[in-house]
């Protein structure tokens, strides 16, 4: 079996990742309200109009994408001890189910920190299911009672 690379994602992967992406939705039991082609073309339009604050990693295995990862870079309000400040936040983590325990998910948010430490970000946040807390506790992840959420998704 070929090895899996994880690297960030090559423009031409973007169609991949939004497959992925509705893999996921999908085999949680979610229901699309967009077509699958629409759907992908909104995923390629995003991360056309972001590519400067959106960060796609991917874990390939003989050419096909097999899990993907996001970093969302958010510019901060100023600081007098530092006046360019940004912080990140992981989105989209998802290996298809047949590739899991192997620790990809663990190679993928080792990209994704790295590149966060090489954009000197002052921390990355990750809003993670309760399946995941393990996989990011082990990346470095914590639990902070100083973060709260409001959810306006109604889920």
């Amino acid at each position: 079996m070929t090895e899996i690379v994880v690297r960030e994602a090559e423009t031409f992967e973007t169609k991949a990742i939004a497959e992925l992406r509705w893999r996921w939705v999908v085999e949680r039991g979610g229901v699309p309200v967009v077509s699958r082609d629409d759907f992908v073309s909104s995923v390629v339009a995003f991360a056309s109009a972001h590519e400067q604050t959106h960060h796609r990693f991917v874990a390939v295995r003989s050419a096909v994408v097999v899990g993907m990862a996001w970093l969302a870079v958010l510019p901060r309000v100023p600081s007098p001890r530092a006046p360019d400040r940004a912080s990140g936040d992981v989105q989209c983590v998802y290996v298809v189910p047949e590739e899991r325990n192997a620790n990809i998910g663990g190679t993928m948010m080792a990209a994704v920190l790295d590149k966060a430490r090489q954009l000197g970000l002052e921390h990355v946040t990750v809003h993670s299911s309760p399946e995941a807390i393990h996989l990011y506790e082990r990346t470095g992840f914590t639990a902070s009672p100083l973060v709260l959420f409001a959810d306006f998704a109604g889920r």
